[in-house]
């Protein structure tokens, strides 16, 4: 296995950038991160930069009920098959950004994830290949209007809204993502705790699966499911993600602005 490293993008001095974050320093990447790159030669202090979302995503392909706890509670039947659904680009925001409450939203869940990085083009991908296509791995929260989700039968407009894709903090590259430890913070009060070891369709399959539906590109996501434990969040709380060897998520729950 390679060692471990995190890749951040970030903004600084009205740019944004990406680094290889080693400590509290940055060191500056030029080139296309999925391609070839190499370091610039600047430096940033991590306390001096705001960490943005660690990827720009053309789409995030989600997997429902892939946790048997969480079918358990949902009150579904166990999948045959991945069941997939997706997140706009739009959805997604970055550490410390702020998940907005939505008036049209009655009941606003959080749902914390491990998601996959893809790294090359994926189509027809083999499963014992999957390893391939994937550049690494970051935390997202599958933020869900569970209320408008049962109304409607379908999951688009539950989970597109604007900031309901929080992901990073940065890309974890060289790691085993076969049994992490996937946890939620609600306020502080532990809500989720599951491992990736109990994923019904574990990542390589994922990966294969829906490469055989849809073209993966560089920078797509897939969100792998989330654990028991789901509950609704109000303005003025914040919900901490955390993934075992990648790190923390961190959210605050406010009211749009007028």
């Amino acid at each position: 296995m390679e060692r471990s490293e995190k890749i951040v993008r970030f903004s600084a001095g009205g740019e944004v950038f990406y680094g290889r974050l080693e400590g509290a320093k940055i060191l500056a990447l030029e080139g296309e991160i999925f391609g070839p790159c190499r370091e610039s030669g600047r430096q940033f202090s991590l306390d001096e930069v705001r960490l943005l979302a660690p990827c720009r995503p053309g789409k995030a392909v989600c997997v429902g009920l892939n946790y048997r706890n969480h079918i358990t509670e949902m009150s579904e039947k166990l999948p045959e098959e991945p069941v997939l659904f997706i997140k706009p680009s739009t959805s997604v925001i970055g550490p410390g950004e702020t998940i907005i409450y939505w008036p049209m939203v009655g009941r606003l869940d959080y749902e914390a994830e491990l998601a996959v990085v893809i790294g090359r083009e994926a189509h027809n991908v083999e499963e014992r290949e999957a390893a391939d296509y994937i550049f690494g791995y970051t935390i997202a929260n599958d933020v869900t209007a569970r209320d408008l989700q049962q109304k409607d039968g379908q999951w688009t407009r539950a989970k597109g809204f604007d900031t309901f894709l929080p992901c990073g903090p940065w890309i974890v590259r060289g790691i085993d993502a076969g049994d992490l430890r996937v946890q939620a913070f609600l306020n502080g009060e532990l809500k989720q705790d599951g491992r990736t070891s109990q994923l019904i369709f574990p990542v390589p399959r994922l990966v294969s699966f829906i490469s055989r539906v849809m073209t993966l590109q560089p920078g797509d996501l897939i969100l792998t499911g989330t654990p028991a434990g789901v509950g609704p969040m109000q303005v003025g709380d914040t919900i901490e993600i955390r993934v075992e060897n990648i790190g923390s998520l961190v959210n605050r729950v406010a009211a749009p602005v007028i």
